[in-house]
């Protein structure tokens, strides 16, 4: 099997409620974080919530990386999702480690798109 893209879920506790909170600071990391990775970016799309929280995505030509904030619990849950398995999505993350103030954080990968041949899918 081969998959078509690799997503990678984030996790970001105890970080700083006032940066979790800042719609022009968590573009500019998410921006960062993208580049650092290797990542073309096309364009990001920030939304600033009342009373608080933000959500964006930095989409990519590899495909996006998003960010849901909520600083009454200190927490961030970011995804980065591409088709290009060589980049470098381990910059992104210990970007958005600093940058968010995260006391504790962890990531995970999945697959995604998994190809099967015609003689697996016979099989299922």
């Amino acid at each position: 099997m081969n998959g078509l893209g690799l997503h990678i879920l984030m996790e970001f506790h105890k970080c700083s409620s006032d940066i979790l909170n800042d719609l022009n600071i968590l573009e500019a990391s998410m921006n960062e974080a993208a580049d650092s990775s290797g990542s073309t970016i096309i364009k990001s799309v920030f939304h600033q919530f009342s009373p608080q929280g933000v959500t964006g995505v930095v989409i990519i030509a590899e495909s996006h990386l998003a960010i849901h904030t909520w600083p009454e619990h200190e927490y961030a849950a970011v995804d980065f999702f591409t088709c290009n398995t060589s980049m470098d999505y381990l910059k992104a993350y210990d970007i958005l480690a600093k940058e968010l103030e995260s006391k504790t954080h962890s990531y995970k990968s999945v697959e995604r798109g998994l190809i099967h041949s015609t003689n697996q899918l016979n099989e299922l």
